[in-house]
């Protein structure tokens, strides 16, 4: 597993596109919380907080987590190297983790250069760091966990086709209904409301989480989204 995991940071960095997506996510965040005008410019906000940060960033992976993953399994299909992949001595599992976790290391970087606007928006407080903490803690954590969910999803999608285009756009669906979908239908009441079909989502969960309360609950959410979408990915490449 170690060695697929290495194999695939390789990869991403031998050709342009991890710079690429570090790049394009921390150019996006920074022209939109410090360049445009609008309601996530943290200047125009009033306050010295991150909730424009957090509150756009969940979109922003929606479609930049799909562009890392979608290669995953549909190069290899393309290819024609997963028969070869999934002779190896080790499980299928273990190819599917490695896969995975290589994916989502390459998130994690892109978002560690994020921690500056920790540093730039608490010196811009008034007085010094009236920045809340526990908010801003929580909401890291919320978007681990987020873009770990979104990272399975993606590699799951990538054993659907062997196009990467195909696979970019399923995994950008998949992520976008799981995200918001259950929210927006519960706003037509379709089951009453007897069953709250927004806390099927993750973006009810994140919420809860940017609010620096880390409930059990949301955490076993999104480690259970996860687990099932990497589960459905192993499934996949056993029918290969």
């Amino acid at each position: 597993m170690i060695a697929i995991l290495k194999k695939e940071i390789n990869t991403f960095f031998a050709s342009p596109i991890g710079y690429l997506v570090i790049g394009v996510f921390l150019l996006l965040n920074g022209l939109f919380l410090w360049v445009f005008k609008g309601e996530f410019n943290i200047f125009n906000y009033g306050q010295a907080s991150l909730s424009s940060f957090f509150l756009l960033a969940p979109w922003i992976l929606i479609f930049l987590v799909p562009a890392v993953t979608m290669r995953s399994f549909s190069d290899e299909k393309k290819q024609g190297t997963l028969e070869l992949l999934v002779t190896k001595p080790i499980s299928h599992f273990q190819i599917v983790l490695g896969k995975y976790f290589g994916a989502f290391v390459l998130i994690l970087m892109a978002l560690l250069p994020t921690l500056l606007y920790v540093y730039t928006v608490s010196s811009l407080g008034n007085p010094e760091a009236n920045l809340d903490m526990g908010s801003t803690i929580g909401s890291y954590f919320g978007l681990l966990f987020l873009v770990g969910a979104y990272t399975a999803i993606g590699v799951f999608a990538s054993t659907l086709s062997d196009n990467q285009i195909v696979a970019f756009i399923i995994a950008i669906f998949i992520c976008f209904f799981f995200y918001f979908g259950f929210e927006g239908l519960s706003n037509y009441h379709i089951f009453g409301d007897l069953i709250y079909l927004e806390n099927l989502g993750m973006a009810a969960h994140y919420n809860s989480m940017s609010r620096g309360v880390i409930d059990t609950r949301d955490l076993v959410y999104f480690i259970s989204i996860a687990i099932a979408f990497l589960l459905f990915t192993k499934l996949r490449i056993q029918k290969q």
